[in-house]
């Protein structure tokens, strides 16, 4: 008879001789609990060998797309800029370093996609890279576009009418395709690393359940076993419930010079293994979610910049030394203030100045068209807001209104206090939208982000009021066509914001 691949001792005739000696069946004990741990480890070496190969596959992609998304815009933008204001010939356009030949240019970001595309297996990065495939082809025509119209002696105003409206759009989405494929295979970097978690937790599981097996079967040999024996599988069998129940500290420290030493020597060794491998994925996951957050600090327009720099360039140029101070200074303080330190609640008055930095660069840009009034009683200035909330605003009064009226443009920033609520408006003399174009853009702001065709820094700001107060707060536009238009924000009156701890929750001020 056989029990567990033990056989019961039976009584001996005299004279005759035990078949099976202790000895033998404790190596045979042994031999047979090893089989499953080294089923498990080499299972466990398997995983984690895909999974580095996946995560080495999936950073080397997100590599690639963080350099296009670093760069490809800021290149494209320059050279059919200086191509368009005449800077440079599009014959002679290599022969200048700082630009490159637009066509070769979006062959490489075609080629470099159309290989992610191959090897890329997750279903929601795929999509993003499909469309980005499409919008390289949409450039790429409008390209043809502008440079045919150059050959033929086109007008300069329709050449830098297709820039803004055709060439920064599509560069523009084609930035935003490739932040999307980063952001999902993040999102896929996570769900193997999630299945690896799962596979070490069932790893530990089972060495517990195999360890308190072993035991138990020792339990059963203990009228043939030594106490010295019986001490060292305690130890282990208590480490490995230590490590089962989530003390992956914990040893066992075994003193015997047997079998079970080794055992307890390869336990320990996987052990520190799998607390390192568990450690190194969680510093993984925190550098990802700061990835994210950078990503998100850091939506700043790389036109915007570049204007800017061009601008100082122009002003030291023309000796306008004093000017281009400030107007440095100006950029400096929008840039400490677009970080502030990574807080995500700043004071009124931290915007104020956030606003007035940005329009004191753009009014040197624009200082023929541009007027604007600040008008926020001092006494809001404690009170928290969310960081970009009005910048947003005003430059899209800016881009979208004052930058299109053949009239002096006007634009008044005004805050003020009703009761328990902050009331923020960005008013513009601008050339305004007509009844369709407003219920349009009302009903795009309202969407998640991801899904907004247009208006995306004004969806942005109604996106992050809803999540952090309510439905009850958000956005409202007025417009009327040749008129100009007013952006009202509704937000509760602040003057703290949540802890990290504790439980916080923010409290309004009378």
């Amino acid at each position: 008879m056989k029990a567990g691949g033990i056989r019961h001792f039976q009584k001996q005739e005299p004279g005759s001789t035990v078949r099976y000696s202790i000895r033998n069946k404790i190596l045979a004990l042994a031999a047979g609990a090893m089989l499953p741990f080294l089923a498990l480890a080499v299972g466990l070496l398997v995983s984690m060998k895909n999974y580095s190969r996946t995560y080495g596959n999936t950073v080397s992609n997100m590599t690639i797309a963080n350099n296009y998304n670093l760069n490809f815009k800021e290149e494209m933008d320059e050279s059919l800029y200086k191509l368009v204001v005449g800077y440079v010939e599009y014959e002679h356009i290599q022969e200048d370093e700082t630009l490159k030949d637009p066509y070769l240019l979006i062959g490489e970001l075609r080629s470099d996609f159309a290989r992610l595309i191959d090897i890329t297996t997750d279903p929601e990065s795929r999509v993003w890279l499909e469309n980005l495939m499409r919008n390289i082809d949409t450039l790429e025509k409008r390209v043809d576009d502008i440079l045919d119209n150059i050959r033929i002696g086109g007008r300069y105003s329709e050449n830098i009418e297709k820039l803004d409206n055709n060439i920064y759009i599509l560069t523009e989405l084609i930035q935003d395709n490739i932040q999307y494929y980063i952001y999902y295979q993040t999102k896929s970097m996570g769900a193997v690393t999630d299945n690896l978690n799962h596979r070490i937790q069932s790893f530990i599981i089972i060495c517990g359940l195999l360890t308190v097996a072993l035991a138990a079967m020792t339990v059963l040999l203990t009228f043939f076993v030594t106490g010295g024996i019986l001490r060292p599988v305690r130890v282990l069998d208590d480490a490995a419930q230590k490590i089962a129940a989530g003390n992956l500290k914990a040893r066992a420290e075994v003193n015997s010079r047997d079998e079970i030493k080794t055992l307890a020597n390869s336990f320990n060794d996987m052990a520190e293994k799998m607390q390192g491998l568990i450690g190194k994925i969680k510093e993984d996951e925190q550098r990802m979610r700061w990835l994210d957050l950078r990503l998100l600090q850091e939506q700043i327009n790389p036109h915007f910049l570049y204007n800017t720099l061009d601008t100082i360039v122009w002003l030291i140029e023309g000796n306008q030394e004093d000017e281009a101070v400030e107007m440095v200074v100006a950029l400096s303080d929008f840039f400490r203030l677009v970080l502030s330190k990574g807080k995500e609640f700043i004071s009124l008055k931290e915007e104020r100045q956030h606003i007035k930095s940005y329009l004191a660069i753009q009014s040197v840009r624009y200082r023929d068209i541009l007027t604007y009034e600040i008008q926020i009683d001092p006494e809001l200035y404690d009170y928290q807001i969310l960081k970009l909330t009005l910048q947003p605003l005003v430059e899209n009064a800016l881009y979208h209104g004052i930058k299109y009226k053949r009239a002096k443009g006007y634009i008044r920033i005004t805050g003020k206090k009703d009761g328990e609520i902050l009331r923020l408006a960005v008013c513009d003399n601008g050339v305004g939208m007509d009844g369709e174009n407003l219920r349009q853009l009302t009903e795009d702001i309202e969407r998640p982000c991801s899904e907004t065709s247009r208006g995306f820094g004004l969806a942005n700001v109604n996106e992050r009021i809803h999540m952090h107060f309510g439905s009850g707060y958000g956005m409202k536009i007025h417009s009327e066509e040749g008129k100009g238009t007013t952006v009202e924000l509704t937000i509760p009156a602040l003057l703290s914001v949540p802890g990290k701890a504790g439980g916080n929750t923010i409290k309004s001020q009378k």
